[in-house]
C-alpha cells in the first residue's frame, strides 16, 4: 500500500493537514525534527512517525514513503535536501511553498526526477493552487493569450511560518517573467486591481507562479502582485509571532486572487477566485494533492497543480467560488 509522509507535521499548518489525513483515512506517518511533539502527535492520530533534520536525512529514512508532503518552512532550507532526498529514493515530492527560488529549483533538478521517475510538484497549498488553476482557464478565453497578470489578496493576519517565507520572497528580489525569461524588474510599479469589491493598490512581489504560470499556461510574459492589508506582512523578530490565526480568525478572512489574461489582439479576460482562508485552504488542497498523487495522478519530474490535476483542481477544495469578467 502507498504511504504518505507528511514532513513538519507538528508546525501550525503541518498539524492541520495530518488531522486532515487521519479524517480521510490515508495511509501515512508523520516526520520532523522534534521527538517529543512527534510523538504526542502520533499518539493522538494513532499513526507512525519518524524523527530526522532535513540537513542530514538519508534514503533510508524515507524507506517505504511513496509521497513526501512537506511543511517545513522557510523552504529554502528544507526544500533542496528533501528533493535530493527523494529524488534518490523514488519518492514523489510536494510541498506548500510560496517562496520563488524553490520553484526554480525544482525546475532546475526536474530531468535529474524525470529520469528516476520522480514527481517533484511544490505549491499544492493556497498559493499556487487557486492562481495556476484559475490562469490556466482565463487563458483559454482569449486568442494566443500573450501577457498574464496575476494578483494575490493577503487578509488578515499570517503564520510565523509564512512570515519566514516572506522574508525569503522579498529576498529573491523583483522578478517577472518577460518573452519567457525570468528576469529583475527593480523598477516594477505598483497596480491596481479589483477583487470584486473595488479598485485596490497591488505591490509586485515575486511569488511562485512567475515559474508555475509559465508551465501551465505557455503564456511568456508575467507578473505578480499582491494587496497588502493590515498586519499581513509583520515586521521585527518573527519568532516572537503566534503560531497562526485562529479558527475564528481564518473564519473571518476569505482569500481571493485574480488573474488577467491580454491576448496578441489586445483583448483581456479576467476572472477572481475567492476561497476560505489560505490556512483552511492549504492543508484541504495539499492533502488531496497528495491523496490523488497515492492515486496514481503523476507526472515525473518537474510539474504544476494545474498540468498534473487539471485546471478544475482549485475548485474541488469546498467553499471555492470563480467569477468572470
Amino acid at each position: 500500500m502507498s504511504t504518505l509522509l507528511i514532513y513538519g507535521a507538528t508546525g501550525y499548518t503541518g498539524r492541520m493537514a495530518a488531522e486532515r489525513a487521519a479524517a480521510l483515512g490515508l495511509n501515512f506517518e508523520i516526520a520532523g525534527r522534534s521527538p517529543q511533539r512527534l510523538a504526542t502527535l502520533a499518539a493522538q492520530l494513532n499513526v507512525p512517525y519518524r524523527v530526522f533534520d532535513t540537513g542530514a536525512v538519508i534514503k533510508s529514512d524515507l524507506s517505504g514513503i511513496s509521497v513526501l508532503l512537506n511543511f517545513a518552512g522557510p523552504f529554502a532550507q528544507t526544500a533542496e535536501p528533501l528533493m535530493r532526498a527523494c529524488i534518490n529514493a523514488g519518492v514523489d515530492y510536494l510541498d506548500i511553498t510560496a517562496e520563488i527560488n524553490v520553484y526554480r529549483l525544482a525546475e532546475s533538478l526536474g530531468v535529474e526526477a524525470a529520469a528516476n521517475k520522480v514527481m517533484l510538484l511544490p505549491g499544492v497549498g493556497w498559493d499556487v493552487v487557486p492562481s495556476d488553476s484559475l490562469a490556466v482557464q482565463v487563458a483559454k478565453r482569449v486568442e494566443k493569450p500573450l501577457t498574464l497578470s496575476i494578483a494575490l489578496q493577503v487578509p488578515g493576519s499570517i503564520s510565523r511560518g509564512s512570515a519566514m517565507s516572506v522574508s525569503e520572497i522579498i529576498g529573491a528580489g523583483l522578478l517577472a517573467r518577460v518573452d519567457g525569461e525570468l528576469v529583475a524588474t527593480p523598477d516594477a510599479r505598483p497596480r491596481y486591481f479589483d477583487f470584486g469589491q473595488g479598485q485596490v493598490l497591488c505591490v509586485p512581489l515575486s511569488f511562485g507562479d512567475l515559474v508555475t504560470g509559465w508551465h501551465s499556461t505557455g503564456i511568456p510574459n508575467i507578473a505578480m502582485f499582491v494587496n497588502i492589508a493590515g498586519d499581513a506582512f509583520p515586521e521585527g523578530d518573527l519568532s516572537l509571532l503566534p503560531d497562526g490565526p485562529t479558527a475564528e480568525e481564518r473564519d473571518a478572512h476569505r482569500a481571493r486572487a485574480v488573474v488577467e489574461v491580454t491576448g496578441a489582439d489586445g483583448t483581456t479576460a479576467r476572472s477572481v477566485i475567492e476561497t476560505v482562508n489560505g490556512y483552511t485552504y492549504t492543508p484541504l488542497a495539499a492533502v488531496e494533492a497528495a491523496r490523488r498523487v497515492l492515486n496514481g495522478e503523476r507526472l515525473p519530474g518537474f510539474t504544476t497543480p494545474a498540468e498534473v490535476f487539471g485546471d478544475a483542481f482549485a475548485q474541488s477544495i469546498a467553499g471555492t467560488v470563480v467569477t468572470d469578467f
